[in-house]
């Protein structure tokens, strides 16, 4: 497999082929000597060759059509030695060629070919061997195969650097995996704990002091009434323990703090984690929400913001909580790629995409809306309304406040 180079080293390279291939031509020229036209015809004919390789896939993906190619350009070459002494300049850019698009060995005793070539041609041109004519080709293939070796350790060692930091990625993604699958699966364990030692513990008796009570009535009014009482106690008792589940199940950030307080840091945490300048805003009068709203409307703008910062491109977000009209409103915008909301893709375990449909399942399930205005190319605007009325049908956590 070839070892991939840079676009601007592969330029240079052409680059210094062509100028050294120019400056044989005008040398040429400038000596006016009888076999300057057969020069140029071959100066000609070698620029040709040579333009054809960068020009066919094949030469740089197989190595049996490098060789071809590589054959056809020294062959040409090796003509226009016999005629110009200015020639041997190629010998340069031809070792390069050599070393990066044959195998290993084929490489290097090619280049070896071509120094002595370079040499021997030289040497005739100049009516014998001397030790400047022997080392300026040699050295420039002793350059080369250094430059060219080390540049594939360097190749080599960073795709060892990259395949290990993929590995790394990946086990460090196992790893989170894992970790959170081990947190949910602690976490229901302790809920299931907690549920079967109190709720579920407390409804139990609950329903045996009912029965009890149903036995002794009517004969035994006093003692069903005892029943029933000590039932009501148990109810109220399980309502704390059911509060207190909720309490501790609500976002961190809601804690002793209001929805707004908590919108303004998630901004801060999102414009501090990613490249996005998210910005918040608060207008009309505050009311109070039932805790319920709040973790709805935080998580939605969690979602929103999330979605935003890893899909949409954007630069910018605002997020805005607004009380009015007898509503809670939260919106929030950003300035990127958009989308098309008829054409989401559907909901899928491997894959994801439970995003708006998991939004549109806490507006419904609190009596409100959720609408997505987006377009490919407009940025997006997703907007939570909230009523602030408790909707009709809604059960109250107090016995006394369901009396008519």
């Amino acid at each position: 497999m070839l070892t991939p180079t840079t676009r601007p080293l592969a330029w240079c390279l052409h680059l210094l082929f062509a100028g050294l291939l120019a400056l044989t031509a005008g040398r040429a020229v400038l000596d006016g000597t009888s076999s300057t036209a057969a020069v140029l015809v071959l100066c000609a004919a070698l620029g040709a060759a040579y333009a054809t390789g960068p020009a066919l896939p094949r030469v740089r993906g197989s190595r049996r059509a490098a060789a071809v190619w590589l054959g056809t350009v020294g062959a040409v070459w090796l003509v226009l030695l016999v005629f110009s002494a200015d020639g041997v300049w190629l010998a340069f850019p031809l070792y390069f060629l050599q070393l990066h698009l044959l195998p290993r060995r084929v490489g290097e005793a090619a280049v070896a070919a071509t120094a002595l070539a370079a040499i021997t041609a030289f040497s005739a041109h100049q009516g014998g061997l001397t030790p400047a004519v022997a080392i300026g080709p040699a050295l420039g293939a002793a350059v080369a195969v250094a430059v060219v070796r080390g540049y594939q350790a360097l190749y080599r060692e960073s795709e060892e650097r990259r395949r290990l930091i993929e590995e790394l990625t990946a086990t460090r993604a196992d790893l989170a995996a894992a970790q959170h699958t081990a947190g949910a699966l602690a976490e229901r364990e302790r809920l299931a704990r907690e549920i079967h030692d109190t709720l579920a513990q407390g409804l139990t008796s609950i329903q045996l002091l009912l029965r009890a009570a149903e036995r002794a009535l009517p004969e035994r009014t006093e003692a069903a009434a005892g029943h029933i009482a000590r039932a009501r106690g148990a109810a109220v008792d399980n309502l704390a323990e059911a509060r207190r589940f909720v309490a501790a199940l609500s976002p961190p950030s809601l804690a002793g703090g209001t929805l707004a307080g908590a919108l303004e840091r998630l901004c801060a945490d999102v414009s501090a984690r990613h490249p996005l300048a998210v910005r918040f805003h608060l207008t009309g009068p505050a009311a109070p929400l039932p805790t319920a709203h709040e973790v709805a409307l935080l998580r939605i703008a969690q979602s929103a913001l999330s979605n935003t910062a890893r899909h949409a491109g954007a630069s910018g977000a605002e997020v805005t909580l607004a009380h009015g009209e007898g509503a809670v409103v939260v919106e929030v915008r950003d300035d990127g790629v958009g989308f098309d909301p008829g054409r989401l893709p559907a909901p899928d375990p491997a894959t994801g995409g439970f995003g708006i449909a998991a939004m549109h399942a806490r507006m419904r399930a609190l009596g409100g809306t959720l609408t997505v205005d987006a377009a490919p190319g407009r940025g997006t605007v997703l907007t939570a309304r909230l009523p602030l009325a408790t909707p009709a049908g809604t059960t109250h956590d107090d016995p006394a406040e369901a009396r008519p």
